[in-house]
């Protein structure tokens, strides 16, 4: 069996602040993480991490005589996949300067400081290459551009040889033979038309009645649609999230929720947040223009190329009843909005407060809602997520402006 080693390059900042608690590799996007998809795709293989230093005592490095390193934020396919099998011990692959990946010997990995050593490799420049093969994430609003195509592809990944369990004839289908049902799921009066993409329903997830979902679109193992939603083409409801309202090519990576009415459109939400109801995010600007966002990287607002753009939420944020958002809105992880009028278009990690101002959510507080929120889910922080947070409560303060000085 394969091994693979997945590593975060030095772009991963450009990613924030989706990457501020995972490598670039645990991403949703489709129907599966990054990971996920290679280790499909490599038959099962096992795997283990180089990332940033503060995340490898939960995201552990471990080794086999013989390894192939993946780029971590690189989307795979059958080409890329064998490219790489046909390299030999100690060849690796570059395309336009960024390594791609490589076969490796176990003394080829720097355990102590979270680092590979490619200087004495063969490497294969791949830069002619057809680049719609090499699909990289290079920013948060990646997820949902690349989401429909992705959706698509694991769609046919995931379902390969196998059977979908059936519907009940209460809903009304259309393109039924791109429509996948997972053991345990349950939908009941609703509209499913799969007739532009597959609609793919994990197991024992809920879809209530008088929903209507438009693929390509992902519901994730336990998830629950709420009455009467709207799932839009593009989308993915990782597992255990819950989703009411209107939503259009969104990802929630997973145990989130926007239980109640409220738009959410080209947006990416992080695991365990929370849009109280009526929380809507602006997806296109009133003049048409292009969309700037921030950019953690060059720590400034940047223009992104798009029309419509939503909002990028990191992990454990929280919004209030009634919260707005404005396009291209970036909040950073544990954060919590709350009042009337649009917050500004960044948030800094662990904030807490709205439009008339923020003060630091003290990282006591924010542990404490953080297990009150797990707890839901019979789960609680591990003693190296606790770490992994406040090294990101320290390294953030320099963001949070009021809290300098």
């Amino acid at each position: 069996m394969s091994h693979l080693i997945f590593f975060d390059d030095d772009k991963w900042k450009s990613i924030l602040p989706l990457t501020y608690l995972k490598p670039a590799c645990e991403l949703r996007v489709g129907i599966l993480t990054i990971a996920e998809k290679w280790k499909l795709l490599f038959d099962g293989a096992s795997h283990g991490y180089i990332t940033n230093d503060y995340l490898s005592h939960k995201y552990k490095l471990s080794l086999q005589d013989t390894n192939f390193a993946i780029n971590g934020r690189l989307l795979p396919n059958a080409n890329v996949i064998s490219l790489l099998k046909r390299l030999k011990h100690n060849q690796g692959l570059l395309y336009q300067d960024v390594f791609i990946g490589g076969i490796l010997s176990k003394d080829q990995f720097d355990t102590e400081n979270q680092d590979i050593h490619i200087d004495d490799m063969e490497m294969i420049d791949i830069s002619s290459y057809d680049s719609r093969d090499l699909i990289f994430v290079e920013r948060p609003q990646d997820l949902f551009l690349l989401n429909p195509s992705e959706i698509a592809k694991d769609y046919d990944l995931v379902t390969q040889g196998r059977k979908s369990a059936s519907l009940n004839d209460t809903n009304h289908t259309y393109g039924l033979e791109k429509i996948f049902i997972e053991e345990g799921a349950k939908i009941d009066f609703s509209i499913l038309n799969a007739s532009d993409g597959p609609i793919y329903i994990g197991k024992d997830a809920v879809v209530l009645e008088n929903s209507v979902i438009k693929g390509p679109v992902c519901i994730g193992n336990n998830s629950v649609v709420k009455v009467g939603a709207k799932i839009y083409q593009g989308t993915t409801l990782g597992p255990y999230c819950k989703i009411g309202g209107e939503v259009k090519q969104s990802v929630l990576q997973g145990y989130s929720s926007k239980a109640h009415d409220g738009y959410l459109g080209d947006s990416v939400i992080g695991e365990w947040c929370n849009l109280g109801a009526d929380t809507n995010s602006s997806n296109l600007k009133n003049n048409y223009s292009e969309v700037k966002a921030y950019n953690y990287n060059s720590s400034d607002f940047e223009l992104t190329g798009l029309q419509f753009c939503g909002m990028i939420l990191g992990d454990h944020c929280k919004t209030g009843i009634n919260s707005m958002f404005n396009t291209g809105s970036v909040m950073g992880i544990c954060s919590n909005l709350y009042g009337a009028s649009f917050p500004p278009k960044f948030i800094p990690s662990f904030s807490w407060g709205g439009s008339e101002g923020f003060v630091t959510y003290t990282f006591a507080k924010a542990m404490d809602t953080i297990n009150r929120s797990m707890q839901r889910k019979d789960l609680r922080l591990s003693d190296d997520e606790i770490k992994i947070l406040k090294f990101v409560f320290d390294e953030s303060k320099q963001r949070r402006t009021w809290d300098i000085g």
